[in-house]
């Protein structure tokens, strides 16, 4: 089928070499100390079950793509918890939560929702039917039933430890800007998943190979640990105005 990124043909990979490109063209690198950070061996941690369905059970694009998609309904619920809780010594910002938040709530979830039909047209079809009417039932068999919901538990459980641990603990709720984080959700949603998106865009075309799937996998999993540690950067309780990572 001609060369690709992830080898010289579908059915042959330089693993080593396309890991090699990935990484400069992404910058992904990293300090030795930054992979101990315990919500970062969470976060490394909770994606292992995409890299799970792939390598057991058989998992093509569109489960992987599902499973990174209910993150955003994940990461948009503990911003409405962050918007919720921030500048508590403010009465302004009380004042503004009493309209942002439920604006947040309305106009994220349409984001997200049509992020979801989007993936849904693009990639669901090349599994489920044009005759069959996408259920629980069906979508369990797709993405092998519990193993997904581990997954969506998991991704749960790393944004909810991080939530605690850089939000709460550190104080960072104190001074938080309610409209920074009214948008910060939107930058990791567009410039992550676009990334996902054409890769898995690509790895369809291929006829969904192990190998691209694997480092679509590890590829996401590296930009999420990459901008977790630019958000949590440093030890000022200040929010910043975007970022990819919102965990």
């Amino acid at each position: 089928m001609g060369s690709s990124i992830f080898g010289q043909s579908a059915g042959q990979y330089d693993l080593p070499k396309t890991c090699r490109m990935l990484r400069r063209m992404f910058k992904l690198e990293f300090k030795p100390a930054d992979l101990k950070k315990p919500t970062v061996v969470i976060l490394i941690l909770s994606n292992l079950v995409p890299l799970y369905g792939v390598l057991f059970l058989d998992w093509e694009v569109f489960p992987i793509l599902l499973l990174f998609w209910t993150e955003n309904i994940i990461i948009g619920v503990f911003n409405i918890f962050k918007m919720a809780i921030c500048s508590p010594a403010s009465p302004g910002q009380w004042a503004a939560k009493l309209f942002l938040v439920p604006f947040f709530s309305v106009h994220y979830g349409i984001f997200t929702l049509v992020h979801g039909l989007f993936i849904y047209t693009l990639f669901g079809g090349l599994i489920i039917k044009e005759t069959e009417i996408p259920d629980l039932t069906l979508l369990r068999q797709i993405t092998g039933g519990y193993s997904f919901t581990l997954g969506f538990l998991s991704l749960f459980l790393s944004h909810g430890i991080s939530f605690v641990i850089n939000y709460i603990h550190k104080g960072k709720y104190k001074q938080a800007n309610l409209n920074n984080l009214m948008w910060q959700p939107y930058g990791r949603v567009v410039i992550l998943h676009l990334t996902i998106i054409f890769g898995g865009m690509l790895v369809s075309a291929l006829g969904s190979p192990t190998g691209g799937l694997i480092l679509l996998v590890v590829l996401k999993m590296a930009i999420d640990a990459l901008s977790h540690l630019k958000l949590h950067a440093g030890n000022s309780p200040n929010v910043p105005k975007s970022g990819l990572a919102t965990g």
